[in-house]
């Protein structure tokens, strides 16, 4: 018989223990957050999917067959040629947008978006407390924060929001510094939905030369059924690892030892926060949330905020154990070009370089050990 997964195994289970009013919360947000829209409900005129769940599957993180590209000239932004995201679906009538000749393109896997409200709830100090932009200790690591401008809509009650240079924690290059404008912009960008906070419609006349628009009142959704869905993914909990036997023990302790923890931080302590399952928290991540030099081999020549081509934020472990569970084709780096963790590893380079030779140099038996840690996150 066929057992019901525990919340543990599971992308979309909720933080645990929520009050009555948060549980009817997470509800109606895990409802907008399913639901796949049609070309009636304001789908379009160009996009990339129908809805949140189509690209984060299990409502975890996306696969390599939801990659999607963005792109521009290299230090040079290009939003009139329709930057930054290529879309590449459209309504009927419309065509699909075509990338530019000359840009330079970057695939990117749809992140995660389990254990996103712990990130958030994680101090600015906190985080910038591991930089260190000049490599002042000689470790050949110099990870550093990436400030960008929120959105004119993100006020200064959320988290990343207001005026001034706001710490970058979400997306692939940390571009982003609030989860209310990660999530917009993926109405607006993936979905091709206006809302409240981004009421015109992504209107790049690529392609065929047609005038794009669709036939539904701008905007197409309303600002509480955004933010129903931000509240939603704030309080998804991130799977637990597994239990830790003697393989997973000696990965850890190799772990640390080939100097991989130094970007992978285990954890970091959340602040004070309105939710009590978000307040003063261990979240066990394995990322210090700074962007670093990956080399030239994984670079995209792109720019995001203060981010620069070669640049990308260090990707979090934790829901490895459970992702073959929801994902046929998972992908592992930026944009799913490693089919295994130990491909993924040894195409880091850069500030990675040394951890990736000393990886690489490790007995048969203790790489395997690492790998075992690794995917038990």
């Amino acid at each position: 018989m066929t057992e019901t997964p525990s919340d543990d195994d599971l992308f979309d289970a909720p933080l645990p223990d929520l009050s009555t009013e948060l549980n009817i919360m997470f509800s109606r947000g895990d409802e907008g957050f399913e639901r796949a829209f049609a070309i009636e409900e304001g789908l379009g005129p160009v996009f990339n999917n129908v809805g949140c769940a189509s690209c984060h599957s299990g409502d975890g993180r996306g696969s390599n067959d939801n990659v999607f590209l963005r792109f521009s000239r290299g230090n040079d932004l290009i939003p009139e040629e329709g930057e930054p995201q290529l879309q590449t679906q459209a309504i009927p009538g419309v065509s699909p947008e075509v990338l530019p000749e000359g840009v330079d393109f970057s695939p990117r896997l749809p992140p995660p978006v389990f254990g996103v409200g712990l990130i958030e709830a994680i101090p600015v100090e906190t985080i910038v407390a591991n930089a260190d932009e000049d490599d002042a200790d000689g470790d050949g690591i110099s990870g550093r924060a990436n400030w960008v401008l929120a959105a004119e809509y993100v006020s200064d009650h959320e988290i990343g929001g207001g005026a001034g240079m706001q710490l970058g924690r979400f997306g692939r290059k940390a571009s982003v510094s609030s989860l209310l404008q990660q999530t917009v912009a993926a109405y607006h960008q993936d979905i091709g939905l206006t809302t409240d906070f981004a009421p015109v419609e992504n209107n790049h006349p690529r392609g065929s030369g047609n005038a794009l628009g669709d036939a539904v009142a701008d905007p197409e959704l309303s600002g509480s059924d955004v933010q129903d869905v931000v509240f939603y993914i704030r309080l998804l909990t991130p799977p637990a690892p597994s239990d830790e036997t003697a393989t997973v023990q000696r990965g850890k302790e190799l772990f640390n030892q080939v100097n991989c923890a130094s970007c992978h931080t285990p954890y970091m302590t959340t602040g004070l926060h309105s939710i009590p399952q978000l307040s003063e928290k261990e979240a066990w991540l394995y990322s210090d949330l700074l962007v670093h030099d990956m080399g030239p081999e994984l670079a995209d020549n792109r720019p995001d905020g203060m981010a620069t081509g070669q640049e990308w934020k260090t990707a979090p472990l934790w829901g490895l154990r459970v992702a073959g569970d929801f994902l046929d084709n998972p992908g592992y780096l930026h944009d799913g070009r490693a089919s295994s963790v130990e491909e993924a590893i040894l195409m880091h380079g850069g500030e990675a370089e040394a951890s990736k030779d000393a990886f690489d140099q490790l007995p048969a038996s203790d790489r395997s050990a690492l790998l075992e840690f690794v995917k038990s996150r």
